[in-house]
């Protein structure tokens, strides 16, 4: 597939999102805006070193970008290289449609034979 060739594990953005905290990152800058470091760090139990060990990996992958606002490092959501999630996750759609009409259909049958005896 065209968006799972990325030979660097660390700029891919598969990988990237793969780790939760890396997600709730991503997660409070989508809807908080941008973040400093510290103020990204006040949920997690991790180390600053460890949360800037994460943006940097979604900066990497083109998830984050980072910019200078006098002595701070302000970090703000790419949401653009997520469009190759969201086409990846395309392509299952159907599978869950045909599941989903199967079920609704199974429902509707136990519903008339339920309906039947009585």
């Amino acid at each position: 597939m065209w968006f799972m060739n990325s030979s660097d594990t660390d700029t891919d953005v598969f990988s990237a999102i793969a780790d939760p905290t890396r997600r709730e990152l991503l997660l409070r800058l989508a809807r908080e805006g941008e973040r400093n470091v510290t103020q990204l760090r006040e949920p997690f139990s991790i180390s600053q070193p460890a949360v800037s060990k994460h943006l940097r990996i979604l900066r990497e992958a083109g998830l984050v970008h980072c910019r200078r606002s006098g002595r701070e490092q302000l970090y703000g959501i790419e949401a653009n290289r997520l469009r190759d999630v969201h086409q990846w996750v395309l392509l299952f759609e159907k599978y869950w449609d045909d599941k989903l009409d199967a079920l609704g259909e199974y429902l509707d049958e136990k519903k008339k034979a339920r309906q039947k005896k009585t």
